[in-house]
């Protein structure tokens, strides 16, 4: 296969000294149990797939984009307990968009989206204390939010269910369990009614909330779902990388 020329790690020096990159592409995943029959991997192997379609997208339409190495490890603080999820502290994750966003910013780049693929995952505040430093745009977005799942599934589920079960299935097919191996993804409720109802918030301990590290039932789950789904995110990503590829970010605001 050809070598991609929006994605960093086929592409060569030759290459970038010829390209002017209007921007680049953070993808953050990070590597936890989902159910029993969904790979580690799955955010990070999503968030992957989803950014590289989505940059392919937009460097088609003319704009020029750079997919850098996704990042594996998310914060997973509520699953210490659980056997090899791999835990980034947000203070470490700060730190680590503090040291890329510096480099990139000091080589001529000028925009960098984060492209998330984590719930526990939260960019906004470290944007918030880094962007006043740096001469580059920040900015940051949950591919799983970017179009209703309620649209594609009939119920999305919150970790390895029918969403997620269903876009693994079309992306990577062969490290996906059959369905009958999988747990149904119960999810205890809280006691505390403000929990349950979503005004209120705190950390869930993962144990104590599901069985099987699943939160929604995958059975409906199919790989048409999957590619439906990630057809309509990749698409509205793509138009978003073009307008903001094209975009003066000192003149973002209507009079």
């Amino acid at each position: 296969m050809a070598a991609r020329p929006y994605i960093l790690t086929e592409t060569t020096w030759k290459t970038v000294m010829n390209t002017r990159y209007e921007l680049a592409i953070l993808p953050w995943g990070a590597t936890e149990a989902h159910n029993y029959h969904l790979p580690y991997g799955t955010d990070t192997l999503q968030c992957d797939f989803i950014a590289a379609e989505s940059a392919r997208q937009a460097w088609e339409a003319g704009a020029r984009v750079m997919v850098l190495p996704t990042v594996p490890f998310g914060v997973q603080t509520g699953q210490l307990s659980i056997p090899f999820c791999l835990n980034m502290n947000p203070s470490t994750q700060a730190a680590v968009l503090s040291d890329l966003a510096t480099a990139i910013s000091a080589q001529g780049v000028r925009k960098l989206v984060i492209l998330n693929g984590h719930g526990g995952n939260d960019f906004r505040q470290m944007i918030r204390e880094l962007q006043p430093k740096l001469e580059l745009f920040l900015c940051t977005l949950n591919w799983y939010r970017v179009v209703d799942p309620n649209l594609y599934f009939g119920e999305p589920g919150d970790h390895a269910g029918e969403l997620e079960t269903s876009v693994m299935q079309s992306i990577a097919p062969d490290w996906v369990l059959p369905l009958a191996e999988a747990g149904d993804g119960h999810e205890r409720a809280s006691r505390i009614t403000a929990f349950r109802e979503g005004w209120a918030w705190a950390p869930r301990p993962w144990d104590k909330v599901s069985v099987d590290t699943g939160i929604g039932n995958p059975q409906a789950a199919s790989a048409e779902k999957g590619s439906e789904f990630t057809r309509a995110v990749t698409a509205r990503i793509a138009g978003f990388l073009v307008e903001l590829a094209a975009a003066d970010t000192n003149e973002l605001y209507k009079e």
